[in-house]
C-alpha cells in the first residue's frame, strides 16, 4: 500500500506517532514506522509502554508549544523521546515514578530539537540527528545499575546471519533477529536504496567484529547499529554514491573511543562521523549534501 494512500486513513496524530518511529531510521514513513513498532510489540513488549509514552510526550509537547504542523508530522519531535523511552525502560525498574520521568525526557528532547531545527536552517549547521537521545541518555544512565554480562553464543552460521538481522534491530534495543528482519521490510517499503544500505552496513559491521575477535559484540549485533545510521544519514546522496561507505567505516572507527572514555556508545559514533563528513564536504566547498530536514515529499528520508 502507498505511504499517501495509508496517510488518508491515519489520523493525524497517528501518522506523526508512526513517522517518529521511522524517523529513527531516518525515514518518513509511516509503514515503516507501523512495522518498527510491531517490531518492539512482538519482540520486546516490556518497552512498547515506554516507547509510546516517549513518542506522545514530543509530540504533545510540540503541539502544546505550537511548534511548526510539517515538523510534528514528519515525525521529528517524536523519535528522540521514543528512543528516550525504550533506554528507560531498559535500563530502569518500572516503578510509579517512570512514566512522569519519561514523559519530562521525551518532552526536553522535543525542545532541544526544535531549537536545533531553528539553528540548523538559520545558519546551514549540522542536523541534530539523535544528539538529544544521547545527551540525555548519558545523563539518565549515570543513575543507572550496571549492567550484567550476556549470555555467550555460539558463532555458527545461523547465528552469523541472526547477527546480521540483530544489526538493525540494536538500532532501538531490540536484540532479537525478527525485529530486525520486521524494520529491514519497513525500510524496504520506505526506501529500497536505504534497505540495501541496511544490510550492507549491518554486514560490514558484524565483519569487522568478528576480525578485531569480538564474536559475542557481533552476534548481539551492537557493531552494526551504528554504521547502519550512519549509510542510512547519507544513502540519497546520488551525487555522492560513497558517502554511506565512509559513514560506515568513520562510524566503525570512532565507537571504540567512545567506550575507551567510558561512555556508553548509545548512537554517539553514527552522530559523530556525520557531523565530521559533512564539515569536510563543507571545508571542500560542496554543498551538495541535503540538509533539509522538513521536505515533504511522502518516502524522502530526514536528516536529523
Amino acid at each position: 500500500m502507498p505511504a499517501n494512500h495509508f496517510n488518508t486513513h491515519c489520523p493525524d496524530w497517528a501518522e506523526a506517532l508512526l513517522n517518529g518511529f521511522s524517523q529513527i531510521f531516518l525515514q518518513r514513513h509511516p509503514l515503516c514506522g507501523l512495522l518498527c513498532l510491531s517490531a518492539i510489540l512482538f519482540t520486546a513488549p516490556a518497552l512498547l509502554g515506554g516507547a509510546l509514552l516517549g513518542g506522545l510526550a514530543g509530540l504533545l509537547t510540540a503541539q502544546r508549544r505550537n511548534y511548526a504542523k510539517a515538523d510534528r508530522q514528519a515525525g521529528l519531535f517524536s523519535y528522540n523521546g521514543v528512543l528516550l523511552g525504550l533506554l528507560l525502560s531498559l535500563y530502569f525498574p518500572w516503578s510509579a515514578m517512570m512514566p512522569p520521568l519519561i514523559l519530562a525526557a521525551g518532552g526536553l528532547s522535543a525542545i532541544i530539537t526544535e531549537q536545533w531545527l531553528k539553528r540548523a536552517r538559520a545558519n546551514r549547521c549540522a542536523p541534530a540527528y539523535t544528539a538529544p537521545f544521547v545527551g540525555l541518555g548519558w545523563l539518565l544512565l549515570c543513575f543507572a545499575e550496571p549492567s550484567t554480562a550476556s549470555t555467550p553464543i555460539e558463532l555458527n552460521t545461523s547465528n552469523v546471519f541472526a547477527g546480521l538481522l540483530k544489526g538493525i534491530g540494536q538500532v532501538m534495543f531490540l536484540d532479537h533477529p525478527l525485529a530486525g528482519a520486521m524494520i529491514a521490510a519497513g525500510l524496504l517499503i520506505a526506501d529500497r536504496r536505504a534497505f540495501c544500505w541496511t544490510l550492507l552496513a549491518s554486514a560490514i559491521g558484524l565483519g569487522s567484529s568478528l576480525l578485531h575477535h569480538e564474536p559475542g559484540t557481533a552476534l548481539l549485533g551492537l557493531g552494526g547499529y551504528n554504521a547502519v545510521l550512519a549509510a542510512l544519514a547519507f544513502s540519497t546522496q546520488r551525487q555522492h554514491p560513497w558517502l554511506p561507505l565512509v559513514g560506515i567505516v568513520l562510524a566503525l572507527l570512532l565507537t571504540p573511543l567512545f567506550a575507551a572514555a567510558g561512555l556508553a556508545t548509545l548512537t554517539a559514533p553514527f552522530i559523530l562521523a556525520c557531523w565530521l563528513i559533512r564539515a569536510g564536504i563543507q571545508m571542500l566547498g560542496a554543498t551538495t549534501v541535503d540538509n533539509a530536514p522538513c521536505a515533504h515529499g511522502d518516502n524522502q528520508p530526514r536528516l536529523r
